[in-house]
């Protein structure tokens, strides 16, 4: 299957996606790529906040009659430390999360390995995604409130829910085989 079948797949049956991830044997390479992937919609997702707050801060300096100079940084400025923040921080991050969840789940007698553990929170990054973009909508379009609220759940529920249910299934059985 395509990565967005995957992911729209996820969502009804997240066990049994992860279990053909985990079927396909071990290569970083993939595992790498799913992180990166999706780190990049994450960033894509945090375009209309950025936007929005770009352009109520140029509002708010034309209505104060302020220069456009004064400590406010360009919407390409913002964007650039987002990406770098996105595309260079948090994967580092994440490989550490990744592995420090593997050594937990030892001590509860988890069998996967660390390239499981860390596949687990990736692969959960990387289905919900969908989510993030339609918070990143919300949170551009409407601006805070009840909607961004929601949608802010939605995003941690998924996010959550998915992880747990594939580290359950990477410390479980490691191999991808179906019980």
């Amino acid at each position: 299957m395509s990565v967005s079948q995957d992911i729209a797949a996820t969502w009804r049956r997240p066990r049994a996606v992860f279990r053909r991830l985990l079927a396909m044997g071990q290569r970083e390479d993939r595992a790498l790529a799913i992180l990166l992937g999706a780190c990049a919609l994450i960033f894509v997702s945090q375009l209309p906040r950025l936007q929005r707050e770009h352009a109520l801060a140029g509002f708010e300096r034309a209505a104060l009659d302020q220069k456009a100079s004064d400590k406010v940084l360009s919407f390409g400025a913002e964007m650039g430390i987002t990406f770098f923040v996105w595309l260079l921080v948090w994967p580092l991050l994440f490989y550490g999360i990744g592995t420090l969840t593997h050594l937990i789940a030892k001590l509860f007698r988890g069998r996967g390995t660390t390239y499981t553990a860390r596949l687990a929170l990736f692969w959960a990054l990387l289905a919900s995604t969908p989510a993030w973009l339609f918070y990143g909508l919300v949170e551009g379009f409407i601006g805070p409130g009840p909607g961004q609220q929601l949608a802010g759940i939605i995003v941690l529920g998924s996010f959550f829910l998915f992880w747990s249910v594939c580290l359950r299934e990477a410390e479980t059985n490691p191999d991808g085989a179906a019980r």
